[in-house]
């Protein structure tokens, strides 16, 4: 894994905060009143981790003009989340996230293997729902060019997708450099999964084969009403997984949190 020096981590914070309160404004005169929407909301002020949703430019390359490629294995009735897990499981927990979010790092830094554990025992099924609004609030393309290399992974199989998930964010730059948004560095990043960078790989993140279901994965998220990353909920409730300072829950936080919320 790789290690953001703490000034980055702290100026990545900072930005989202700022882009946090300029959503708070733009949403006196445009907030939905949606019971979910505001349970998300609340959530995610209380925890200090809310990021502001731009609108997506997923529609600025080329390869996102293209028809859509669903990745195999892609799930929900239009292809957009990805589930992982067994599928009778009896809860289901929501992530929604997005590959350059420093915040989701944090989060997958700290409870990523309970969160992970608690799936592969059958607690739940865990469905992500993946966004790129980074690259709007940012600059670059790193959020939608990770977003369809995974899609690449995901054509493989769930658990290939994971595996590649999980070293996205173990080896997430600092968003000033937006290092996603190179393909050959992503490229470099599936060879830590074994068995994930075949030719058919290569040949998918280097043409943007998924760059188009990316962009429609990514429009599925802004269409949510969730209103920042991470945001997690257990059969539609949300969770609080950071405290009141800021700081993500530990692994045996997480799982007591779940254990307590499923009444088990």
């Amino acid at each position: 894994m790789t290690t953001q020096h703490p000034g980055t981590r702290q100026t990545a914070r900072q930005r989202l905060q700022e882009a946090h309160r300029r959503e708070q404004r733009a949403a006196v005169v445009r907030r939905r009143t949606t019971v979910g929407v505001s349970i998300v909301a609340a959530l995610a002020v209380v925890g200090g981790v809310v990021a502001a949703i731009a609108t997506a430019s997923d529609g600025s390359s080329p390869a996102a003009n293209a028809p859509v490629v669903t990745p195999a294995h892609a799930s929900g009735g239009d292809g957009t989340t990805v589930v992982y897990g067994k599928a009778d499981a009896p809860h289901t927990l929501q992530v929604y996230e997005d590959f350059r979010c420093p915040i989701c790092h944090e989060f997958e830094t700290s409870a990523g293997q309970a969160v992970q554990q608690l799936a592969d025992d059958g607690t739940y099924k865990i469905e992500y729902h993946l966004a790129s609004f980074l690259d709007g609030n940012l600059g670059g393309k790193g959020s939608r060019t990770a977003l369809a290399a995974a899609g690449a992974a995901l054509d493989q199989g769930v658990d290939q997708f994971k595996k590649f998930h999980d070293v996205l964010y173990a080896n997430q730059p600092a968003e000033t450099t937006d290092g996603f948004g190179d393909v050959n560095h992503l490229l470099d990043l599936a060879g830590k999964v074994p068995g994930l960078k075949t030719a058919a790989f290569t040949k998918a993140v280097t043409e943007g084969t998924y760059q188009p279901w990316a962009a429609k994965v990514s429009k599925a998220f802004d269409a949510s009403g969730v209103s920042g990353t991470p945001t997690v909920m257990l059969d539609g409730k949300a969770l609080k997984v950071f405290d009141s300072a800021g700081k993500p829950l530990t692994g045996e936080q997480y799982t007591a949190l779940i254990r307590s919320t499923i009444g088990g």
